[in-house]
């Protein structure tokens, strides 16, 4: 029998691809854009969530929401106060919504989450876990720890089922972001001085989040918990810009220049924070992900990145 299922941030990366997996498995799906769009799934437009009565009807008889809409990581952000635009699109609308859920009988709300909540980088430590202390170090990151403290609350008070997912980078076809930049660069050919970089990263394909997701939207043991997201291969940025190239057919030219010279370059032209991001480990560990759910990964990091790149 199928569920009637909302989904939020239809028109997005993750939110198109989710609604259109669930459709396929035969549930009735139900996507919520602020914009009109051409979907393959119903979609109902509203402009913003900050208004519970304009929710009331599409949640009517909703078994669950998942909701992937978001005010996202912004490379440069321009406005006047990031925490507080973050906070009021990513934790003030995410805790409304779950509100008018909670109220309209939803069973469980599934909230799409980060990795940021953790931190920035594992480097010279353990992977991070979902049962540690969290350590945000950006708007972006303490936005969505609120919204999941909130949610947790709301959780206990109202008995409505909360489950929280923390992806690391995502990728998959119609990526953008920093792995489009990466991919631009390796499709032009040109040489690139990371041929020496042995740190260790976890990505998670988009038809593995996806199906993490659709999991997290019916098993037993995910009520009420945090769970980390990868495909269970973590990385280099040297063996993913050869894994990209392999997947795209063409040339890897990496240059082999020692890291501690980049971090110093890029210190002096101020893009210290680029250099993190290639250089630095940035480790989740999935067990619990796993042994609490019995899910694995359907996807190899191989796999995901030849989707990037064809229409299957």
């Amino acid at each position: 029998m199928s569920r009637k299922i909302v989904v939020t941030g239809a028109s997005g990366f993750v939110g198109r691809a989710l609604a259109k997996r669930l459709q396929c498995e035969g549930e009735e799906v139900l996507g919520i854009c602020r914009k009109n769009g051409n979907f393959d799934f119903p979609v109902v437009t509203i402009p913003s969530l900050d208004n519970p009565d304009s929710l009331a009807e599409p949640l009517n008889g909703a078994e669950v929401v998942v909701h992937c809409a978001a005010r996202a990581h912004q490379m440069q952000d321009m406005a006047e106060d990031p925490l507080s635009a973050f906070r009021k699109i990513n934790r003030d609308l995410t805790l409304s919504l779950a509100r008018k859920s909670a109220e309209s009988k939803v069973s469980r709300f599934v909230f799409l989450s980060t990795v940021k909540v953790n931190g920035e980088s594992t480097s010279g430590r353990d992977p991070f876990t979902s049962e540690e202390k969290a350590h945000p170090e950006d708007p972006y990151g303490f936005s969505k720890l609120e919204a999941e403290q909130g949610l947790l609350e709301l959780a206990s008070e109202s008995g409505m089922e909360v489950v929280i997912i923390r992806p690391p980078l995502v990728y998959g076809p119609g990526v953008k972001g920093n792995f489009a930049s990466m991919i631009r660069l390796v499709d032009k050919g040109l040489p690139l001085p990371l041929g020496a970089v042995h740190n260790k990263r976890s990505l998670v394909a988009l038809g593995n989040l996806v199906d993490l997701i659709i999991t997290c939207t019916h098993h037993p043991s995910a009520a009420n918990q945090v769970f980390l997201a990868s495909d269970g291969d973590d990385l280099s940025t040297t063996e993913l810009l050869r894994a990209v190239a392999v997947a795209m057919g063409k040339p890897s030219r990496l240059i082999p220049v020692p890291p501690g010279l980049l971090t110093a370059g890029a210190t002096m032209l101020g893009k210290k924070a680029v250099a993190r991001r290639l250089l630095d480990s940035l480790q989740v560990d999935i067990s619990k992900t796993r042994d609490l759910l019995g899910w694995k990964p359907p996807l190899s990091v191989d796999d995901g990145l030849r989707r990037c790149f064809s229409d299957c």
